[in-house]
């Protein structure tokens, strides 16, 4: 006759035993579970040495070798020696495959310190690498489709082309137009107040334009942008990912980059200089208000100056960036939408991250430029 299931403990001094009877299958184990999850409790105050007397099992099976196991990795995770003794030989094989079947978990790393915060900007920077060359092939597959859409422009769908033409475009005049005018008008402002001080209030006028027409109306139409479209792009894709759409077009053999992305790029390719144009006109438009109002200048003189301060690369220096950030807008904002996982969570967390690195991009790449048309003499 089996003797019963049980664990009993006993405490020598610093050394623990602990001896095991009865039928450790699965039959006998439903009377165990308490008694384990107490000694695997008691193993984090574990000191000493450990003993398991094993002599007293009658029969094991793989769940009783298992628990078994679980039990001495409990006290071997926390530095205790365990050493066993009794168990039958025929139950041996069977404990140590068991045994050796079982993930050793590593514990924690003490990170303290310096150590944590180099740590962190390691990973920092891998993530960031990986992230770089995902990109970098997003831009190329995008730059194969719009040459394939260049030889063959049947495969552009003029239809999606010109929906987002009229949200990216026409839906944006009143924002840009609102942002542009006050640009203009806190650019006259502040510079007039300077310049009066010197006798020079004329010359406010010079200081507008030059910085709208060249600076000003293509930053804020493109950070505008950025922040409108470029994070409904990456929501809209987003959206499709989640409910598994991109999937379904996989499926049936579509290319989610020529039907979702290619749209999308082309037209803020078209749409951004079309709104950098009439954002300058309003730029230029608020700083005549603030001329004729406040630096007591009337329009034939505004009109004057405008004209002799102007010239055609100035405005030129503006329009040739429209295109190159409306691409990056709309690249960054496909990209991060394919990239959303299964959850509503994710979604957000993407379009956050488009509208981030759209602007920074956008900022960066402006810098290169006026470097470039600074070395150049433009």
């Amino acid at each position: 006759m089996m003797a019963s299931t049980s664990i009993r403990r006993e405490r020598v001094g610093a050394h623990t035993v602990f001896r095991l009877s009865g039928d450790w299958t699965t039959n006998g184990l439903a009377v165990l579970e308490d008694e384990v999850g107490e000694v695997v409790d008691s193993a984090a105050s574990a000191t000493g040495s450990l003993t398991v007397d094993a002599a007293g099992i009658d029969a094991l099976d793989s769940n009783g070798a298992w628990l078994l196991s679980q039990i001495v990795q409990a006290f071997e995770q926390h530095g205790a020696v365990v050493e066993w003794t009794g168990l039958n030989e025929h139950h041996q094989p069977l404990f140590e495959q068991i045994r050796r079947s079982r993930p050793i978990p590593q514990p924690p790393r003490q990170v303290t310190g310096i150590l944590r915060v180099i740590e962190h900007c390691g990973e920092a920077v891998f993530l960031w690498a990986g992230n770089s060359l995902t990109f970098i092939s997003f831009l190329g597959l995008t730059l194969v489709r719009l040459l394939r859409a260049v030889v063959q422009p049947r495969r552009v769908r003029f239809t999606s082309l010109v929906h987002h033409l009229e949200r990216t475009g026409i839906d944006s005049l009143p924002i840009v137009a609102m942002l542009s005018f006050l640009i203009g008008v806190v650019l006259a402002y502040m510079g007039g107040e300077q310049l009066k001080r010197l006798g020079a209030e004329t010359f406010t006028v010079n200081l507008v334009a030059v910085a709208v027409l060249r600076e000003m109306g293509i930053l804020i139409t493109a950070i505008i942008i950025a922040g409108r479209s470029g994070s409904a792009f990456t929501a809209q894709i987003g959206t499709m990912k989640v409910n598994q759409e991109i999937d379904a077009m996989n499926t049936i053999g579509l290319d989610p980059v020529e039907v979702l992305a290619l749209p999308r790029v082309l037209a803020l390719m078209i749409s951004l200089p079309i709104l950098t144009f009439f954002a300058d006109l309003m730029g230029l438009f608020g700083g005549a208000v603030i001329a004729v109002t406040v630096l007591d200048m009337n329009i034939p003189q505004f009109v004057r100056q405008l004209s002799e301060a102007v010239e055609l690369n100035h405005f030129m220096v503006g329009m040739v960036k429209a295109p190159l950030f409306g691409f990056i807008i709309a690249l960054v904002g496909c990209y991060e939408g394919l990239r959303v996982s299964a959850s509503a969570e994710s979604v957000g967390q993407q379009t956050t991250r488009s509208v981030v690195e759209s602007i920074a991009l956008v900022i960066a790449l402006d810098t290169l430029f006026v470097v470039f048309f600074s070395i150049i003499g433009v």
